[in-house]
């Protein structure tokens, strides 16, 4: 297959320009994406386009890594339904150096080939261009009808945030990157996620009309989750790259946890694992469901990818220790075991209340790991909740601090799969 045959079924591809595959086919292409920095560290959603660079630098062609430092300074309205605040330079700096290092891990920057890896930074050329040159050699070229025919625009038009001469003028600006990295350094193909279709254009129309050349586009789609929920979220928040923000463990456990839908779906957008042998690990995931053999493969993959093998040994060690090896003695576990792999909720208790020590309902209901006794009560005669891996037998049974791990810990267990650590303070 060649790059595009690879992507499309992969599941890579939402809308292209045509010629792109005969452009790719015909010689090395130098190809871009754009990457916000609103934050220090990039969040999963940036993987897919971060493979996209990765495919196109295995294929043999140039990937261009464009780091926003002056579109940063702006906001991009699509997908947006109000204006975002915008971030002082001294925060985009420490953005653009926190996105620049983890680019690094996945792209070959160094090597001496046509096909190394080159990162840019907007800001580089548009600090020098004033406004009234911007609206002479840009803005002439495109009209406020072709801007607002953009369905992102449109949508913010008819809102009731509406939109700011700020944002309306963001396809502008990237329209002017694709045109300069065209003219400086022959790139001619943008790509991104679908929400960027309508600026994408705008860049590819402006080299038409500035330079009466021709430039290429293609988008993937932007990901959701077969149960509707937003790709990449949690009840924590982002899953990030960055290890102190997302640990491995959690980062794995997100993959490990996906539906079986989406398993199918996303072992095909973030693995590079081959076609027959995708297609084989389906068929026996299918076989037998309960063995979520397609989670396991895909958490291994990726998260050998952004974190490594000894980081993804780990999570495996620690998901083994919580889920899996029910007869490990818990006291085998070390302070910082316990520490990693609980991922879900983390309480702090009074360590003076088991001093003198309390009934299991009335603890379970102040630690807010039930809501009320009622429902504590309910689930102790139904054999669903142990302490330290002991299920807890009766509801009169007590609490103290001689159950106490490391002298700080206790390990509760709600149901299958809900996890607390006490923390005894």
């Amino acid at each position: 297959m060649n790059l595009i045959e690879e992507l499309r079924w992969r599941g890579l591809i939402h809308d292209m320009m045509p010629g792109t595959e005969e452009q790719l086919l015909k010689e090395r292409t130098s190809g871009y994406i754009g990457f916000d920095p609103t934050s220090d560290s990039l969040h999963i959603g940036s993987l897919v386009p971060i493979l996209l660079l990765v495919h196109l630098q295995r294929a043999g062609h140039k990937p261009v890594a464009l780091v926003g430092g002056a579109t940063g300074m702006v906001g991009d309205p699509s997908g947006k339904s109000q204006e975002r605040s915008l971030l002082s330079e001294e925060v985009l700096n420490k953005n653009l150096e926190g996105i620049k290092k983890q680019l690094r891990k996945f792209l070959d920057f160094d090597s001496k080939s046509l096909t190394s890896a080159e990162m840019v930074n907007n800001y580089d050329w548009f600090k020098e261009l004033g406004f009234l040159q911007f609206i002479r050699d840009v803005g002439k070229h495109i009209t406020v009808n072709y801007m607002m025919s953009k369905e992102s625009v449109r949508k913010r038009i008819d809102s009731e945030a509406g939109i700011s001469f700020t944002e309306f003028t963001y396809q502008l600006i990237q329209g002017y990157d694709f045109y300069w990295l065209y003219q400086n350094k022959n790139c001619k193909l943008q790509m991104g996620g679908s929400d960027q279709w309508g600026n994408i254009t705008t860049g590819t129309e402006l080299i038409r009309r500035k330079t009466g050349g021709e430039a290429f586009a293609f988008t993937c789609p932007l990901l959701t989750k077969a149960d509707g929920g937003k790709f990449g979220k949690t009840e924590a928040g982002n899953v990030w790259l960055d290890a102190d923000k997302t640990t491995p463990y959690q980062f794995y456990q997100f993959w490990l946890n996906a539906a079986d839908a989406d398993a199918e779906k996303w072992i095909k957008i973030f693995t590079f694992l081959p076609q027959e042998e995708i297609v084989n690990l389906i068929e026996e995931h299918n076989s037998d469901q309960s063995k979520r053999i397609l989670q396991k493969r895909l958490a291994k993959e990726i998260t050998i990818f952004v974190h490594g093998v000894d980081e993804y040994l780990k999570a495996v060690e620690t998901t083994e220790k919580t889920f899996g090896q029910k007869d490990l003695p818990i006291e085998s576990y070390t302070e910082e075991d316990l520490k990693k792999m609980i991922g879900i909720v983390h309480i702090d208790y009074s360590k003076e209340r088991l001093q003198t020590g309390i009934d299991a309902v009335s603890f379970l209901a102040e630690t807010t790991i039930f809501p009320s006794k009622g429902e504590a009560r309910k689930m102790i005669q139904n054999g669903g909740v142990s302490i330290n891996r002991h299920k807890i037998a009766t509801i009169d049974e007590v609490i103290n601090d001689k159950k106490l791990l490391h002298q700080k810990y206790l390990l509760i267990q709600k149901g299958k799969k809900n996890y607390y650590l006490v923390n005894a303070i």
